[in-house]
């Protein structure tokens, strides 16, 4: 009876994949099932981290951002295996079909995590019962264990699916924050990083009750608008919108990589500039989108960061630009100190079509200043047709995977291709 009186109010769903790059892999091969996994980058870089485990692993001490050296020496009987991202995007994509049968207010939020507001879908009996079944489908026909949380808010939502796994299903009523979640360190209430946490604990506030109680004005003082929310949140209050349409938003792309090793070499850099320059070009083709800023972020060998940015008078799209400015804020600002990691991003990003409308064709005539940008559009034109930046959107071969960092947004950008054909 208490499950059906949250058909009252919303009822939102927060599906929670468990250790699922680990899960993909034993569903795929059975024999995994049950030994301690990671799945793991290179051992012979720096970069060779623990990425995911499974919970035999998690068991022995093995983390996630874990080196892998250290993994192997908690647990010398580890399987290590190499990301195999395509894998890991079909069976995502297979997931969320899933979901979006039961309903289509389905925002995905990464590969392996998604919200689903299920208030008015067409089902019968509880909250629970719709989870079970949920759960249960997902684990027969794909072989993945995921975690459910249940609550009328996607905040409760979230750390509702956290605290059961794997294969976990848990309900969270506004009326059960006190009791639940208030005693909980700050440190784990989603939305509070490493950072806000330790401000927090400064000004005395360790638990979740801690912050739902502290003064909003002295947390705005501090954390900006963002302290207001966090007290919000920590008092069970979400008004946000399981919103389909959010994973359409971007304002930035960007790709960065850590260096096999700290580096002075100015071709290594120049090189590695390239390839980010190449990851950076790839996603703006998925989005069909361009910026007019480009940000370097510098992070050296004792883990100091820095990151330079330019504004462009032109919308950019392309490999050579980007660099280009990337080496340009490289020159000017690089200490020549050793260089651990190195990062572009483009910035003040729009879609192609929105830029195209923008256009107005007597500024179009007028100004000179930005012949390239015109002269890219009238080739653009003459090859795929008038409607080039509303209607070429990327082909299923255009958008498969590139190894990388960035498989996470990757993966929402396949989302939105596939919501538009």
């Amino acid at each position: 009876m208490e499950e059906e009186r949250l058909k009252k109010g919303r009822v939102i769903f927060h599906i929670d994949m468990n250790c699922f790059y680990a899960s993909v892999e034993m569903a795929f091969n059975p024999e995994l099932k049950g030994k301690p996994l990671a799945i793991a980058g290179n051992p012979q870089e720096r970069k060779g981290i623990v990425v995911t485990s499974s919970y035999e692993a998690r068991a022995e001490g093995v983390k996630t951002t874990m080196p892998l050296w250290q993994a192997r020496k908690l647990c010398p009987d580890l399987i290590v295996m190499r990301p195999n991202f395509e894998r890991y995007r079909a069976a995502s994509s297979q997931i969320f079909q899933m979901l979006a049968e039961v309903t289509p207010i389905v925002q995905p939020v990464s590969i392996d995590e998604g919200y689903m507001d299920v208030t008015n879908a067409d089902w019968s009996g509880t909250p629970i019962g719709l989870a079970e079944k949920l759960q249960a489908k997902i684990l027969k026909e794909l072989g993945l264990p995921c975690s459910i949380g249940i609550a009328p808010n996607k905040f409760l939502a979230k750390m509702a699916s956290d605290m059961k796994k794997p294969l976990g299903i848990t309900i969270l009523r506004k009326r059960e924050v006190e009791k639940v979640l208030w005693p909980l360190p700050v440190a784990e209430m989603h939305g509070v990083g490493e950072k806000t946490a330790a401000k927090l604990k400064d000004v005395s506030v360790y638990t979740i009750g801690d912050l739902a109680n502290k003064d909003a004005y002295a947390l705005k003082q501090m954390l900006g608008i963002n302290g207001v929310r966090l007290k919000d949140r920590a008092n069970g209050i979400d008004q946000r919108p399981v919103d389909p349409e959010a994973v359409h938003e971007f304002k930035s792309i960007g790709s960065s990589q850590t260096l096999p090793h700290d580096t002075v070499d100015e071709r290594e850099i120049n090189k590695l500039l390239g390839i980010l320059g190449d990851n950076v070009e790839r996603r703006l083709k998925r989005k069909q989108a361009a910026g007019k800023s480009v940000q370097l972020m510098l992070r050296y060998h004792d883990r100091r960061t820095i990151t330079r940015s330019r504004k462009l008078y032109e919308y950019v799209d392309g490999k050579e630009e980007i660099v280009q400015v990337a080496k340009e804020l490289l020159d000017k600002h690089w200490d020549q100190e050793p260089i651990r990691l190195l990062g572009i991003t483009l910035q003040d990003v729009e879609e192609k079509k929105k830029i195209a409308k923008q256009l107005d064709i007597f500024t179009y005539e007028q100004e000179a200043g930005k012949e390239k940008l015109y002269q890219a559009i009238d080739e653009l034109k003459e090859k795929y047709g008038k409607d080039t930046f509303v209607e070429n959107l990327p082909s299923s071969s255009e958008a498969r995977l590139q190894p990388g960092t960035s498989l996470q947004k990757d993966f929402l950008d396949d989302f939105k291709v596939k919501k538009r054909e």
